[in-house]
């Protein structure tokens, strides 16, 4: 451990370095504790994907200015004597909502789910570069990639015509959409409740930049566990004002991504496409097999 992280500015100070073994990603995470008991996550990666003014570092670094419960970056560059890229993030203690979300009452799910929209509204607020692709080109390209994947990766799931005749039908919805900063995996998964119980948002490892409502793609993690907290994040990222073409755009969204999905999970082994299947089955019944926008979980209910 000490070759990769000694020429590491601060690792002289750390005096407990715990590996994490949680997640997909292919970094390696640490839990750090230095010698005044201050507490960072740590993640290296392989190779020198470090850029000093990239993009997504500086979008990152925006973070730090905005007055949410997110993991915000500390320090980032090369370590091991170049061989890998690292990036050392302020700690948020506390325990992932998922793991208690049953234990709480109904109001207080939708309560917290309803903290996680406007901190996703919040994390929005943070520009896309201006020398981006258009939304429309970029992402019906990603469309295209994903329909080909999953029909060409040997697993299918009942009705998958219907969700790609949806998309095909409504692709049209995205030209001309904004872009910003994206989480890039924002779920139930991802959050946790600090000791003094608010929520923390962490693990922005899929970064990346793009229409905001793109972000609800992953709210089926959130709704199969609470639809309380699904319902009010939707609620608390548009403060009860929801547009009227929001859910076709959600719609399509879940769709992409589920799509996408099958294809991805055979990386992962058996257990991932199972669990993806269940998933997929679960997002067809909340949309009738995509003959309605709105999932039957959605509850509009004003604080």
């Amino acid at each position: 451990m000490e070759e990769i992280i000694y020429d590491i500015p601060m690792s002289p100070n750390w005096k407990i370095i715990r590996p994490i073994d949680e997640g997909w990603s292919a970094d390696k995470k640490y839990y750090i504790k230095d010698n005044k008991g201050l507490q960072y996550l740590l993640r290296i990666s392989e190779g020198q994907s470090y850029e000093e003014e990239s993009d997504s570092y500086n979008a990152l670094r925006k973070l730090n200015d905005i007055d949410i419960r997110v993991s915000k970056l500390l320090d980032s560059g090369l370590c091991n004597n170049g061989k890998n890229t690292f990036r050392l993030f302020s700690w948020i203690e506390g325990v992932v909502i998922r793991k208690i979300i049953g234990s709480l009452s109904e109001e207080e799910q939708y309560k917290y789910g309803f903290d996680a929209g406007k901190i996703l509204r919040k994390i929005h607020e943070i520009e896309s570069p201006s020398n981006r692709l258009s939304w429309g080109e970029h992402y019906n390209k990603k469309i295209d990639r994903k329909i080909e994947r999953y029909t060409n990766c040997g697993i299918t799931f009942p009705n998958s015509k219907r969700v790609i005749d949806y998309i095909q039908k409504q692709r049209s919805l995205i030209d001309g959409r904004p872009q910003s900063f994206h989480h890039g995996d924002y779920h139930i998964g991802n959050m946790l409740l600090t000791p003094d119980k608010k929520l923390g948002v962490i693990d922005f490892n899929r970064l990346d930049f793009g229409d905001p409502w793109e972000e609800f793609n992953r709210i089926p993690w959130s709704a199969s566990e609470s639809i309380w907290f699904a319902s009010g994040q939707i609620n608390g990222y548009f403060c009860n004002e929801v547009p009227k073409d929001f859910f076709e755009l959600m719609a399509l969204y879940i769709g992409v991504n589920q799509i996408g999905s099958i294809a991805w999970a055979i990386l992962y082994g058996d257990k991932e496409i199972k669990i993806l299947l269940s998933q997929t089955k679960e997002v067809l019944e909340w949309y009738e097999n995509f003959d309605q926008t709105m999932p039957k979980w959605y509850r509009k209910i004003i604080n």
